[in-house]
């Protein structure tokens, strides 16, 4: 699972001061090498994230037929077998514990003509899969499950046809395994959102060469296209770029420039959440990189009060809300958090995680069956567990940051599947934090 070890110890460090350059997003990475084996010609993609989740990913392919080269770290050389050239596995494709790599999996698979196993981890297969399932059986699609969790059968040969579907939840996943399954199918396959979420998906399809008309809420393609190959340089990760945001504005003193971050608006809700909080962030050296937007973040520590979150930033920094619950924790006033119920479905149930852990530490925080309501608190050290759960593990890492004694974070393995390297480099511009199994970065820049 990784070179760390089951446990952190963390406290009090240094201000934190220097730039940094975390891994690059998770996201774009899946989604580059999913499009790239798809399509037609040699993919190169520069700056993927070498985590446990998106290596997952490319296994899986390879183990669909496709050449998959890695000529040096973060780099990766996809050889095209376009549309219909995978080939049926041997054996179950483990996603580990990608659940982006599960769903967006099934959409793809459901429009071969061989079956195929999608299988993860004991995490992976307690999430919730009837979301991807439904829309795809609708679409032609038969996939078989157990009350609607992993492992999936998904049956071969099927012809799949367009449909309309409005998602009951935002869902980029679900969107992007209905998406890729229209690839296969025919006429047009379009998507409604009750909120806007990540567009990643239609605008790689969009760099692909492939039609795809899509604004915030909505996307619809058709079938029949195909897909070319392309250059594919990712951005620095924005979900592991907020926990350094979170903790330059928490530890006094600090100072610290986050380089070359994707700024999609549809991943950058916790940006504006931290600015409302009074978050002193400036956004610099704004350009684009790879189709993405991108940006240098330099934020300098503010005493931060506490908000109601915005309902409509819910869906653009749903991966963010541990983060922010420390931020809340470490502000003065009550921050209210509603319209975040999809936290409970996470690879733990992020609430209640976060809820015990902050309480663990000295915080003063109530939940609620769509969010919680957290009070500023003063903390002190403790004994926390993250369930495996690699957001919750680097967010009490900076809760751990504000308090005066030591913090034990329990079962912290999983941080290798999207920021490995998080403890050197945190260690590098200034946290309190102990692995002596983790491996060192060259990520501090």
């Amino acid at each position: 699972m990784s070179g760390s070890s089951q446990h952190w110890i963390a406290s009090a460090g240094a201000p934190l001061r220097g730039r940094v350059r975390v891994p690059g997003d998770k996201s774009i990475s899946h989604r580059a090498v999913m499009l790239g084996a798809l399509a037609d010609g040699v993919t190169r993609v520069s700056g993927f994230l070498e985590g446990e989740d998106t290596r997952a990913t490319a296994r899986v392919f390879e183990q669909l037929g496709v050449l998959i080269e890695t000529p040096s770290a973060s780099e990766r050389i996809v050889h095209g077998v376009g549309l219909h050239g995978l080939r049926a596995p041997g054996a179950p494709l483990d996603c580990g514990n990608a659940g982006t790599g599960m769903r967006l999996l099934a959409g793809v698979l459901a429009a071969q003509a061989f079956d195929s196993v999608l299988v993860g981890d004991a995490s992976l297969s307690k999430r919730p899969m009837k979301r991807v399932i439904e829309p795809l059986e609708r679409m032609g699609a038969l996939i078989e499950s157990h009350d609607g969790l992993p492992p999936l059968q998904v049956r071969g040969g099927r012809a799949l046809h367009g449909v309309e579907y409005a998602l009951p939840v935002a869902s980029a996943q679900v969107k992007s395994a209905i998406l890729l399954a229209g690839l296969y199918a025919q006429g047009t396959t379009r998507v409604v959102e009750p909120h806007p979420t990540r567009d990643y998906t239609e605008r790689m399809l969009a760099a692909f060469g492939w039609p795809v008309d899509f604004s915030p809420g909505r996307a619809q393609l058709e079938g029949g296209h195909r897909l070319r190959a392309t250059d594919v340089d990712v951005p620095a990760d924005f979900s592991s770029a907020a926990f350094f945001l979170v903790a330059a504005s928490v530890v006094p003193g600090s100072e610290l420039c986050v380089d070359a971050v994707g700024m999609n608006p549809r991943r950058t809700g916790l940006l504006r959440a931290l600015r409302a909080m009074g978050a002193d962030i400036d956004v610099r050296n704004e350009r684009e990189q790879g189709g993405e937007g991108v940006a240098d973040l330099h934020v300098r520590y503010a005493p931060l009060r506490g908000i109601d979150v915005p309902v409509e930033l819910v869906p653009d920094m749903i991966d963010e809300f541990p983060a922010l619950f420390v931020a809340a924790a470490c502000a003065q006033g009550r921050t209210v958090v509603r319209g975040a119920a999809e936290l409970r479905v996470k690879e733990s149930d992020r609430i209640a995680t976060m809820a015990v852990g902050l309480r663990a530490l000295g915080a003063r925080i109530e939940e609620t069956p769509d969010g919680a309501i957290i009070e500023g608190s003063t903390l002190h050290g403790g004994a926390v567990d993250s369930h495996g759960d690699h957001r919750i593990a680097m967010s009490l890492a900076i809760a751990a940051q504000r308090v005066g004694g030591p913090v034990r974070i329990d079962d912290v393995a999983n941080v290798a599947t999207s920021f490995p390297g998080f403890v050197a480099l945190a260690r590098g511009c200034g946290f309190g934090l102990d692995d002596a199994g983790e491996p060192a970065s060259d990520q501090l820049v």
